[in-house]
């Protein structure tokens, strides 16, 4: 969709309202990522390094399923094929070495990531795959028409090309589509939210699940299969993360490096939001998401930031390195940034709780 002069202005509501829902459908798939990550943890004391893996099964798996029966029945599909192949790593791997403690569960998960990793990459090749969404998640859910006559209103799909034009020179009109495979993730992310709390919960699984991990010795008295327990929630968190790498590759890129993408920002959103709390995970990735998307939007440097300020620099302090940097280019620091100040000022996280 065309855009007219002006566009980039970021002191409109247009550009607010496009960085917001950005941030939001990024952070989105940032807890539908992390959320099996906090499940596992939560649940079983397993904090999994090889998760970004299974996220990177996910693409590829629904990538070859795709290509066959169409990309909604690998949607279903290669959640659970990961998930099943995350419980078979759990009871034939992780199970072995659960008694000898954390280090060899780190160091177990750690070792999968690579083997998967390397894996796909002799499978697939070293370059990305055309992964692309169906038909009806091609093109905008709905376009952001700002206009400096009318203002901002939102008309579902792609505007007409005569809305985008201005008729008076005098009037600016901004047309700015949003895509609808994020707008699919969004609504994913949410849904699973909710069936997830609920099933944890609201039902006798969600009861046995939490009561395995703090009173396993009751639940087996009780009749229940504690060890099939824990790795029916870890091939969940599994495909949970499969999940997200089925809408993930789809609406950004599936390739092998997509895994070391994400790999080390899930856990700044699980230490952030509070290692095993859910809801801190969703309140972590959304904050991480706007924090992200904001710094590469509002892309000023500190010199420009003073200068509109009205202080003036000398010639030196303008030529300062650190004076220049902008915005977008500490972006991506920014998320850790925020995990060292949450350690130095409140270790347990957002949401996290501490056992005394």
């Amino acid at each position: 969709m065309a855009r007219s002069a002006g566009a980039d202005n970021p002191c409109t509501m247009e550009f607010f309202a496009i960085s917001m829902l950005n941030g939001l459908s990024y952070g989105l798939l940032l807890f539908l990522l992390s959320s099996g990550l906090t499940l596992i943890f939560s649940m079983m004391g397993v904090l999994n390094f090889a998760h970004a893996s299974f996220y990177m099964l996910g693409a590829y798996v629904a990538y070859s399923i795709a290509r066959r029966v169409g990309f909604w029945p690998a949607l279903v599909l290669a959640p659970l094929v990961v998930g099943a192949l995350g419980a078979a790593f759990e009871r034939y791997a992780l199970r072995r070495v659960h008694r000898f403690g954390n280090v060899p569960e780190l160091l177990i998960t750690f070792g999968l990531s690579y083997v998967v990793l390397e894996l796909v990459q002799l499978v697939y090749g070293r370059t990305a795959v055309d992964f692309q969404p169906p038909e009806l998640l091609r093109g905008p859910a709905f376009t952001l028409v700002n206009s400096s006559a009318h203002g901002l209103e939102v008309v579902a799909g792609a505007a007409p090309a005569a809305l985008c034009r201005a008729a008076d020179a005098a009037v600016r009109v901004v047309c700015s589509p949003f895509p609808a495979t994020r707008g699919f993730l969004m609504l994913t992310a949410v849904a699973m939210l909710i069936a997830l709390w609920l099933l944890l919960t609201r039902t006798r699984i969600g009861l046995v699940v939490q009561s395995a991990l703090t009173h396993p010795e009751m639940v087996e008295a009780l009749g229940h299969d504690v060890p099939r327990v824990f790795m029916l929630v870890f091939g969940a968190g599994s495909a949970l993360a499969g999940l997200a790498g089925v809408i993930g590759g789809a609406t950004f890129v599936t390739e092998p490096a997509m895994a070391a993408t994400v790999g080390t920002i899930i856990f700044v959103v699980v230490v952030v939001g509070g290692m095993g709390s859910l809801a801190g995970a969703f309140l972590a990735s959304l904050l991480i998401g706007l924090v992200q998307t904001f710094s590469v939007a509002l892309d000023y440097s500190l010199g420009s930031l003073l200068a509109a300020l009205g202080v003036e620099l000398s010639a030196a302090a303008a030529g300062n390195t650190f004076v220049k940097l902008t915005l977008s280019q500490v972006a991506p620091s920014l998320p850790y940034l925020l995990l060292v100040l949450i350690l130095i000022l409140r270790p347990r996280g957002l949401m996290g709780t501490r056992e005394d």
